[in-house]
């Protein structure tokens, strides 16, 4: 698969009229919203998702590729190929045909072993972490920027109280109940952790093939064309039917 497949894609989509890029939104939004809080649906420059987020190969990164003295697992030297070609998340998932769970594990690994330049977001590691198993919920939450270290400890210790009691209580329930987060925020985190499995396969089938200004008038022309030809079967038709009546009144 060509690495340009997704940006061709997005691309194409953007040259849609108006009216149609509002309704393709409009019914995403809509979709998103059944299942997502609006801090993950809506990102910003600042801010980005970890999908679009492009590592950088690091001076050990770009040293260990080209010697691989290590012995890593080969996907983690595709992993740095990728970056090296200045690819984002999800285009690294989308050309190796990885998950977003495998491409996020091997950016983790990549990271620790200080393959990836830094400083990275701590809300790219923290979704990044959390999507490869890396941290649990209320890590997640921490690092996100969410909660604090105090925060964290009393929520903790009121899980210890709630135990006590003999309630099995998850972390993130009580990190609701105290108000630090919402239900939406939970369920927002748990399907992407659960999308993140998926494996999907794009191809340039799918991208919308954009219409230039030569097929434009090459259509028009074969249209111009065809209703000649229109005019002329019916002209022809006239006459026959004229010749058909008149044989048929003798």
């Amino acid at each position: 698969m060509n690495n340009n497949v997704l940006n061709n894609f997005i691309a194409k989509v953007t040259c849609f009229p108006l009216s149609v890029k509002q309704v393709i939104l409009l019914h995403l939004y809509k979709d998103l919203k059944k299942t997502l809080s609006d801090e993950f649906i809506m990102g910003s420059d600042s801010d980005p998702f970890v999908y679009l987020y492009e590592p950088k190969l690091s001076f050990v990164g770009k040293t260990e590729l080209e010697e691989r003295v290590k012995g890593f697992d080969a996907n983690i030297y595709n992993f740095l190929e990728c970056l090296d070609k200045q690819m984002s998340i999800i285009e690294i998932a989308l050309n190796n045909f990885w998950t977003i769970k495998e491409t996020c594990t091997y950016f983790m690994t990549a990271l620790n072993a200080d393959f990836i330049k830094t400083p990275v977001p701590t809300k790219i590691v923290a979704m990044a972490g959390f999507i490869a198993d890396l941290f649990r919920t209320g890590e997640y939450f921490k690092r996100a920027g969410k909660i604090n270290v105090d925060q964290l400890e009393m929520i903790l210790i009121r899980q210890k109280e709630l135990t006590a009691q003999g309630q099995k209580i998850k972390i993130a329930q009580v990190m609701v109940d105290l108000g630090y987060i919402t239900e939406k925020d939970v369920n927002s985190l748990v399907f992407i952790r659960e999308e993140s499995n998926k494996r999907f396969i794009m191809d340039s089938s799918i991208v919308p093939n954009s219409v230039e200004q030569d097929d434009i008038n090459t259509y028009k022309q074969t249209i111009q064309q065809l209703k000649e030809q229109n005019v002329k079967l019916k002209a022809q038709l006239t006459k026959l039917l004229a010749i058909f009546k008149k044989n048929a009144s003798k």
